[in-house]
């Protein structure tokens, strides 16, 4: 009889060092954002040891403050946050016409 390895992964977020779901996108896009910021400003002629240095320190700041969000929010909460932002608080209305057409709707049923 043969015998077949379970994958017991399914439905597991990514994970890679820690961080979890779109956080490792979150940190892919800041270290080739810093990349630019190097690639542009040696090619500006900025010294090579001040490049390198604002490099560092972008690339520490990147992987502390999206550490932190995955930390704070985990695999779905920030994502959950910025949906919640694009919720109304309330509805206003200036009239009670909709609620007399809605009271004529439901005398029909």
């Amino acid at each position: 009889m043969e015998s077949y390895k379970i994958n017991k992964g399914i439905n597991k977020p990514i994970e890679f060092k820690g961080l979890k779901g779109q956080y490792i996108g979150y940190m892919i896009a800041g270290l080739l954002f810093n990349l630019l910021v190097f690639g542009m400003l040696y090619g500006m002629g900025v010294a090579m040891n001040s490049c390198l240095l604002l490099l560092v320190f972008l690339s520490i700041l990147v992987a502390v403050v999206v550490s932190r969000l995955n930390a704070r929010y985990g695999e779905f909460g920030l994502m959950k946050k910025w949906a919640e932002k694009q919720v109304p608080r309330g509805i206003r209305v200036s009239n009670r016409n909709l609620f007399k057409q809605l009271a004529r709707r439901e005398e029909w049923n």
